[in-house]
């Protein structure tokens, strides 16, 4: 059963890959290039990707392979008979063919496929016809390709949500951990990752858009974008907020470590403080009324003001506390 979400979720790119080399098969078929056109079904095992948006771009790039490829091999076999000498200037020339004609995705292998197929089959017309079968693989992959069962947007965006907010409730209760111990956590090299994902998940989320624009979305769609949007705005708000306040523990472990071994009382203190932090942000993201957390977070916050009233302490409470802003911002904008 575990596996069920995972073959449904391939259901729609496999369907695609189907109808783009069923089709140009079929095409080809109708016109006649050959009993079986199996150049014309390759473009789609080779070219649909999970990003069906560069499909159009790796099938310009598969289509140039092709014709270099097939013209480096009818120019070889032109001048020299089937040997190992012709086999061998065919390959090497092939090789060079692939990385002067590579882009982005790495060598275009294409070339030299292409080279040795022809070289290998000396049937008169071949050459012509796998230009064409191949040119009709590569024109339904490049139209077909980006239209048939797109990315949804809004799913992609809320997983990814839904995955950061896992990850900051889980980072969160660990700082609360080591506070409870009056030891400041440490910020580690993935932290930064981290603080970093609600930007990417919001760029990733406006470039799916901006590539579907050919695709209207539904009604119910882009209701569940416009309400995802502030969330992701929160995110992004209070991400950076997070990283102060994750930097000044950082910092603050740096200065015990190098002083005293003592716990240190204010971030002891805060040990509440963060796990209501915690919560409220969860809530938050969810999509819930954060409120009454909100309305308890502020409360604790006063209680460690009130406490640890140094300037050192106010510094290592400021990202908690802009959080709480963006927080209090984020429910009045938000219907």
């Amino acid at each position: 059963m575990s596996g069920m979400p995972a073959l449904r979720g391939s259901l729609g790119p496999a369907t695609r890959l189907v109808v783009c080399a069923v089709v140009p098969w079929g095409l080809c078929v109708w016109l006649g290039t050959s009993a079986a056109p199996v150049p014309a079904a390759l473009p789609a095992v080779l070219i649909l990707r999970e990003d069906v948006f560069a499909a159009p771009r790796l099938a310009l790039e598969r289509m140039a392979g092709v014709v270099v490829g097939v013209l480096l091999a009818v120019a070889v076999l032109h001048w020299l008979p089937l040997s190992t000498a012709s086999f061998l200037l065919v390959t090497v020339c092939g090789c060079a063919g692939m990385y002067l004609l590579g882009g982005a995705a790495g060598p275009n292998q294409q070339v030299l496929i292409s080279a040795l197929m022809i070289y290998a089959t000396s049937t008169p017309g071949y050459p012509l016809a796998r230009l064409e079968e191949s040119a009709v693989g590569v024109a339904v992959v490049a139209l077909l390709g980006p239209l048939l069962w797109p990315p949804d947007p809004y799913r992609t965006a809320r997983a990814g949500l839904d995955a950061y907010r896992a990850e900051v409730a889980a980072r969160l209760d660990g700082i609360a951990d080591r506070a409870a111990a009056g030891q400041p956590a440490p910020a580690g090299p993935e932290a930064l990752a981290l603080w970093r994902r609600p930007q990417a998940l919001a760029a990733a989320l406006d470039g799916t858009l901006a590539r579907l624009r050919l695709v209207p979305l539904k009604r119910a769609d882009r209701a569940r974008l416009a309400a995802l949007r502030p969330r992701l705005g929160l995110a992004a708000r209070t991400a950076l907020t997070l990283q102060f306040f994750t930097g000044e523990l950082a910092d603050r472990a740096r200065t015990a470590d190098a002083t005293t071994a003592v716990p240190d009382p204010a971030v002891r203190a805060l040990e509440p403080l963060v796990r209501a932090t915690s919560r409220a942000l969860d809530e938050a993201l969810r999509g819930a009324d954060c409120t009454a957390e909100l309305t308890r977070v502020r409360a604790l916050d006063a209680a460690h003001r009130a406490a640890f009233p140094t300037r050192h302490d106010a510094v290592l409470r400021a990202g908690l506390h802009l959080t709480h802003e963006a927080l209090a911002a984020h429910l009045t904008t938000t219907p």
